[in-house]
């Protein structure tokens, strides 16, 4: 069985990235620590190589690890994934917690796409579409 390693956003600023996704989710972005840096150094690597990738984890230990590594070209088009993002895990947030929760987002540099309100079947469906600082798609819900 295969496990999950890292959830990678290609970024034209990926350390500028890695400091919203860190906020989003209360995530600690790492830095390369000295014994690091001085192999990745040694290695050939410059400190302009460095500032190409971030990295940020959940201090707890318990939610996905997330990389940033620089893009070679601006993203173009929709993504094929995104995430979902809950405004109040493990159960389903009033309209007022959910409006919040986006109000957080956008002060951190997220913008809002459309608010989505409708039935699917049986289910209501409210949630918000939403892009990160680079464009990358999201929902809140």
């Amino acid at each position: 069985m295969a496990g999950l390693g890292n959830i990678v956003f290609y970024a034209d600023d990926p350390r500028a990235l890695s400091r919203f996704w860190a906020a989003v989710f209360g995530y600690e972005p790492a830095e390369w620590d000295a014994p690091l840096e001085s192999r990745l150094l040694d290695a050939g690597l410059t400190p302009e190589d460095l500032e190409k990738r971030a990295l940020v984890e959940d201090p707890a230990g318990v939610g996905p690890r997330l990389f940033f590594h620089h893009a070679d070209r601006p993203k173009q088009g929709r993504n094929r994934m995104h995430l979902d993002i809950s405004a109040t895990p493990g159960r389903r947030p009033s309209p007022r917690e959910l409006h919040a929760e986006k109000d957080r987002l956008v002060a951190l540099g997220a913008e809002v796409v459309r608010l989505v309100d409708q039935q699917w079947g049986p289910w209501p469906e409210y949630y918000f579409q939403m892009r990160d600082p680079e464009g990358n798609e999201f929902c809140l819900q």
